[in-house]
């Protein structure tokens, strides 16, 4: 289908363009023209997916309806980050901050960066899927380090060797796995494509597709920020532009999470579905969830906060796909993905009207910063759980259903868990709050434009955690029937 080229034409030749084009600011709008294009496109053909997988370049890719959740989500997000990132980088143009070698280089990299994460989703080739995920890294490690300043410079380091030592382990995997079909396969069937390594999976022995799934969980779920392999995480999100930061958490970490659980229903095929691909994502999840109730207990630097957060939310993912509650998974995979982008939008616009990211600086935040409060606000109750938001009714959905499967012990675990990481994160959000405004504090207004960033998603937040319409029911259902092997 030719609507899925283009998918993957628009963001390369907008990143060509983008490489061009001799003013900032009109990179900037190109890359929102951009975003924008490619929401169109997907909503040509997701609602076809989500009934029948959709093939091109001889079945090398594929839009079935687990990849088409998340596309949606990708190119919804990567659109508000784009006009995010317009108003953003708005004042630094003028200034000159911004300047035209900078925005080429942001232009060519965030197109790259949207191009690289739809073939992640596109892709019907496991080989394919990998060399997507390592362009991901090197899409994203150019923007994290834009402002090219010796912290910059250092996190993006960080984060592409950890992140490549993890794709090693990834390959490593896929070249087993791919090896183990490859004896059982028919004429007719490749070793490389999920539709034919789902069909093929009952034939395959059980020991080597085990061990290759392992070396993908470590792989991939290092690039997912899966604790213990996500120190590279905080520094990547603390010192990247904000816009990048919203879509670095926001469905970067998504797609990684997404090319781990395709191999789930190939390695519940295998192993009879003996839950054996459970037993590793559940501590996994656990583990991640611990690690972020340490780390942000003590964490001053809230986009650095936010970070620990993200490890907090894939633990939660992780957990839910080992408990079987497909799902509730894919629910709060979208829950997360809208509090996160508005917690960074917030704190962008806080850090420019106080001149720091530091909770303890940061006093009468609803009175200096209204818009920017109430969403940085909000949204971080959203992510601890509070009702009526979506995650709220995710994480319960969870719990009910690790309840139903016998896992009792778990969700105890769980609930203490994220119960915990709900009083440390709100504290210093509500110490901002209270906080009396520092001598010579004023309000800071923002434009509509700013405004409908932040309060159109956290709408739907609410309205998620209230109402499920039956269009996103039909999509979770459809989606979570994949991850089940259906």
């Amino acid at each position: 289908m030719i609507v899925l080229w283009l998918l993957l034409a628009l963001p390369v030749a907008g990143g060509v363009v983008a490489a061009m084009i001799p003013s900032p600011r009109a990179v900037l709008l190109l890359c929102v023209i951009g975003a924008l294009a490619e929401v169109v496109l997907a909503a040509l053909v997701v609602p076809a997916a989500l009934d029948a997988p959709v093939f091109a370049g001889g079945r090398q890719l594929m839009l079935d309806a687990l990849s088409a959740y998340h596309l949606g989500l990708v190119v919804v997000v990567f659109a508000f980050s784009s006009v995010f990132a317009l108003r953003y980088f708005g004042p630094l143009v003028q200034d000159g901050t911004f300047s035209r070698g900078t925005a080429r280089r942001f232009g060519a990299a965030w197109f790259g960066f949207l191009a690289s994460m739809v073939m992640v989703l596109l892709a019907n080739n496991v080989g394919l899927l990998w060399v997507a995920m390592e362009t991901t890294t090197l899409a994203s490690a150019l923007l994290v380090c834009l402002e090219f300043d010796p912290p910059s410079v250092k996190a993006s380091w960080t984060y592409m060797m950890i992140c490549s030592v993890g794709i090693a382990l990834a390959l490593l995997g896929t070249f087993l796995l791919c090896g183990e079909a490859r004896n059982v396969t028919t004429g007719t069937e490749s070793p490389f494509l999920w539709t034919d390594l789902v069909r093929a999976a009952p034939r395959m022995r059980p020991g080597g597709v085990k061990l290759a799934f392992l070396f993908l969980l470590v792989g991939y779920g290092t690039k997912a920020g899966l604790a213990p392999m996500h120190t590279w995480l905080p520094d990547a999100h603390g010192q990247a532009p904000t816009p990048v930061s919203a879509v670095l958490s926001g469905v970067l970490l998504n797609c990684a999470m997404y090319a781990i659980s395709r191999f789930v229903p190939v390695v519940d095929a295998v192993t009879g579905g003996d839950g054996w691909a459970s037993t590793l994502l559940v501590p996994f999840g656990l583990v991640s969830i611990l690690v972020a109730v340490a780390f942000i207990a003590h964490e001053r630097d809230l986009k650095r906060l936010l970070a620990y957060c993200s490890i907090e939310h894939t633990g939660i993912i992780a957990l839910a796909l080992g408990l079987g509650a497909m799902p509730a998974a894919l629910f709060h995979t979208l829950g997360h993905s809208i509090a996160k982008m508005v917690a960074f939008f917030s704190v962008g616009f806080l850090a420019r009207q106080h001149g720091t990211r530091d909770s303890q600086a940061i006093s009468g935040m609803l009175r200096v910063s209204p818009l920017a409060g109430m969403g940085l606000l909000l949204a971080v109750l959203a992510l601890a759980g509070a009702p009526p938001f979506s995650l709220f009714m995710s994480e319960l959905w969870v719990a009910i259903e690790g309840v139903e499967q016998g896992h009792t012990a778990v969700v105890v675990a769980f609930l203490l868990g994220v119960a915990v990481i709900a009083v440390v994160l709100l504290r210093p959000v509500l110490g901002m709050v209270w906080r009396p405004v520092a001598k010579g504090g004023r309000a800071a207004g923002l434009g509509w434009i700013d405004w409908l960033l932040v309060a159109a998603p956290l709408a739907v937040l609410g309205l998620l955690g209230l109402w499920m319409p039956a269009l996103l029911t039909d999509a979770l259902n459809k989606a979570a029937a994949i991850l089940r092997g259906g």
